[in-house]
């Protein structure tokens, strides 16, 4: 049977071959607790049949089979009927958009193509550049370089170099190995040429990218999924990077069709930070991205804005200069790390427009600075390229004529028209949240996915707005506050947020800091003590695990920045001086130092972390707890979020229920339990507080049963006290299902906030 999909719990499988292994065997010794804990739905990483010891799933080489090494489809079975025993549900997420080929071998579709070329039924199944080469052969770009092709060896009807396997045609086996490799349906190349015969996953050549526009792809790649929905394993399912197909809208409409009405469809559509979701997709919304962005934002203090601007802006960045700096990231990345991706547009727009032009590459290039969002051929999107056009032509206008041809070929919609959507959500991503995010070190907890770090939070009423909205339009959208994906666990993101109500503090602190352990660049050290401040102990213990992640980290996000090194040409000496600076951070003064700090604003940064995960929890949308997220999280970015949870220590928090965020996210998702209706279709109606410290509260009432409210800016708030500060709240008697208190009427802000500084209150009966 189905269950009704109230909330759901993220958990991230893993093989034994990854070396941390969490199978469905170990979800099902977890149902107790996720039942107690009170959610309604696990949340399944992709399950289909990977890698082997991939650590995340989402490099998938056999979409026919659940993986083996999570207990394949009996483990699938048991998990499921286990969990409906408790009233759970399953949610599953699937990866349409490509497949794993770095272990060809692994990967039988693909191996099949590789063996017969065109003439393998699977052919049709990837997006192969067919004519990047004279031969019509696949260009893989797997070798150091070209010079390792004679080192190809004949093994049977094997070809290889090092680990590398690749199948030899029937019948062009003999001779040497790069004589049986000129006679093969593939062309090894040197990764470094910038040459690739597919689609990829943005810039990842092991990802090769699947043809979901054919209905036999579709059909043979969902056949399995549809299985689990027909049977009734799982209640529905979380679709990776939809915005990476050639007809999302299309594909979304055939998905619908074959789940039925009733299963949850939820996309993971980053959204521009003014971008709407389109209203027409047959799907429940998104994952949760544009939640994130706004319970996070509302705790950010405005007023922090102008000091650490000109924090930044002294250690050597024109932070005004951050539009023009994203506008030339995304012309390297169109013209160099997606240039394969460029050419095969630019020759697909000459043979329809029939004919070519000189500045085309470049017309396209600037075109795509001036698009936000990942792609704009959604209905609700019509004006976007339109305007886009026109402002490229504004600023450069010796480029209308290349623009008349893009748009020329673009009448014919087809390939032209794909090929251009697919490389403006590539390099969207790989410029904005794989480069800038980097780079921009004003308010860190601001680079997030589907974030704006240039707007400097959300205001109270642009956030009850939104939620408004989405209780209309997206009542079951996810919401969400960390992912497998995002670049700070919430709790970090909530610690760093606190800067920007203490900005000259943190300046002092800065300073000292770079006197006593200079950065090797100003710019890179400024990134970097934001991310050490947020995961630093509350005790100040150093041990070695955090040491291993803060260098992980730190070479991670300089390679990422690319400003001094990158992971195409690292710079082993500026590496180096950043791995020296680590650890002088972590054996010297400012060890001491940042403690002190860090007991100084732990305090603030807790009581931020409850308010924004108990927004997250009652806002309108289906609540996703990320793994290990009901207790304090300090996770970093992938693959740092992705460590092994303690669920000992979890189980005791729940069983005490004295941690605060433990507290929190039981009470309520049990709230919601009881109260399905109200927060599966109840209104959102902001309540409004008075008095002199009013800006210090954001409350809001769903339905008639549940009113929320929080505390914000706790650093003001604690100098200058609540004062007058009152609460109106909506007629009746309401307890708090915290605390036990109950309230009525006007209520003052001291005694709501009393004992946390958060409240879900319930209309109380007597």
């Amino acid at each position: 049977m189905a269950f009704p999909v109230l909330s759901t719990y993220r958990l991230q499988l893993r093989g034994p071959a990854s070396g941390e292994a969490f199978t469905f065997a170990d979800a099902v010794q977890l149902l107790d607790y996720l039942d107690e804990l009170g959610v309604s739905h696990l949340y399944l990483s992709p399950i289909l049949t990977a890698v082997t010891g991939s650590t995340h799933g989402y490099d998938v080489t056999d979409p026919t089979t659940v993986s083996p090494e999570l207990g394949g489809p009996d483990g699938l079975a048991r998990l499921s009927a286990a969990a409906a025993e408790r009233g759970l549900g399953l949610i599953v997420d699937i990866v349409p958009n490509h497949v794993g080929v770095d272990q060809p071998t692994q990967n039988p579709w693909w191996w099949e193509v590789l063996r017969h070329g065109r003439s393998s039924s699977y052919a049709t199944f990837f997006d192969i550049d067919w004519d990047l080469d004279e031969q019509g052969r696949i260009v893989l770009p797997v070798l150091g370089s070209d010079d390792d092709v004679a080192e190809l060896k004949v093994d049977g009807d094997l070809l290889r170099l090092g680990e590398l396997t690749l199948p030899i045609a029937p019948g062009t086996g003999d001779g040497t190995g790069p004589q049986v490799h000129d006679r093969q349906h593939y062309r090894l190349v040197g990764w470094r040429n910038g040459v690739v015969g597919y689609r990829r996953f943005f810039s990842i050549t092991s990802l090769a990218g699947l043809r979901q526009e054919d209905r036999a792809v579709f059909e043979a790649s969902h056949a399995e999924v549809a299985r689990w929905v027909r049977e009734g394993l799982v209640d529905g399912v979380r679709i990776d990077h939809p915005d990476g197909l050639s007809d999302p809208t299309g594909y979304l409409a055939w998905l619908r069709d074959l789940l039925g009405p009733q299963a949850l469809i939820v996309i993971e559509k980053i959204l521009a930070v003014d971008e709407a979701l389109e209203p027409t997709l047959p799907i429940q919304g998104t994952t949760g991205y544009d939640v994130l962005r706004e319970v996070g934002g509302v705790f950010v203090d405005p007023a922090g804005a102008p000091a650490l601007t000109e924090l930044v802006e002294f250690a050597g960045v024109d932070y005004h200069g951050m539009p023009r700096q994203l506008a030339d990231l995304k012309v390297q990345v169109a013209t160099d790390t997606l240039g394969s991706e460029l050419a095969r547009l630019l020759r697909a727009v000459a043979t329809a427009a029939g004919t070519d032009h000189p500045q085309l590459p470049e017309a396209i290039a600037q075109l795509l600075t001036h698009i936000d969002v990942y792609r704009t051929d959604y209905l609700g999107l019509s004006a976007v390229l339109p305007t886009a056009l026109a402002e490229t032509q504004s600023a450069r206008p010796e480029l209308g004529p290349a623009l008349q041809v893009l748009t020329a070929a673009l009448a014919h919609g087809g390939e032209p028209a794909t090929r251009l959507q697919q490389l403006c959500g590539a390099v969207t991503a790989k410029a904005v949240e794989d480069c800038l995010f980097y780079r921009d070190a004003r308010l860190v907890s601001l680079n997030e996915v589907g974030g704006e770090p240039l707007r400097f939070g959300v205001g109270a009423a642009e956030f009850h707005h939104r939620a408004a909205a989405r209780a209309r339009l997206w009542p079951q959208a996810m919401s969400a506050l960390s992912t497998h994906d995002t670049k700070r666990g919430e709790d970090v993101r909530a610690r760093i947020g606190v800067l920007s109500q203490v900005p000259s503090l943190w300046t002092e602190f800065v300073a000292r800091w770079e006197a006593q352990a200079p950065s090797p660049d100003s710019a890179t050290g400024q990134f970097l003590w934001q991310n050490i401040f947020g995961v630093w102990p509350v005790s100040g213990e150093i041990t070695g695990k955090l040491r291993d992640r803060l260098h992980a980290y730190a070479e991670k996000a300089i390679r990422e920045a690319a400003l001094h090194t990158s992971w195409n040409d690292p710079d082993t000496a500026f590496e180096d001086s950043v791995h020296r600076w680590v650890d002088t951070v972590l054996d010297g003064p400012v060890a001491g130092q940042l403690t002190e700090l860090v007991a100084q604003l732990n305090p603030h940064a807790a009581s931020d972390a409850l308010g924004q995960k108990l927004l997250a929890l009652t806002v309108p949308g289906i609540p996703d707890i990320y793994q290990g997220t009901e207790l304090w999280d300090d996770s970093l970015v992938d693959p740092d979020n992705r460590r092994a949870i303690d669920y000992a220590a979890r189980r005791a928090a729940l069983a005490a229920l004295e941690h605060p965020k433990m507290r929190v996210v039981t009470t309520a998702l049990r709230v919601r339990r009881s109260h399905p209706d109200t927060f599966g279709h109840g209104d959102y109606v902001p309540v409004l507080a008075d008095g002199e410290a009013a800006d210090h509260v954001l409350a809001f009432a769903r339905g008639d049963d549940i009113v929320v409210a929080v505390t914000r800016w706790t650093v003001r708030l604690t100098e200058k006290g609540w004062g007058n500060t009152v609460l109106t709240l909506p007629e009746g008697t309401w307890k708090d299902t915290l605390t036990g208190a109950i309230a009525d009427g006007p209520t003052s802000a001291a005694q709501l906030f009393a004992d946390l500084p958060v409240v879900l209150l319930e209309r109380h009966h007597g």
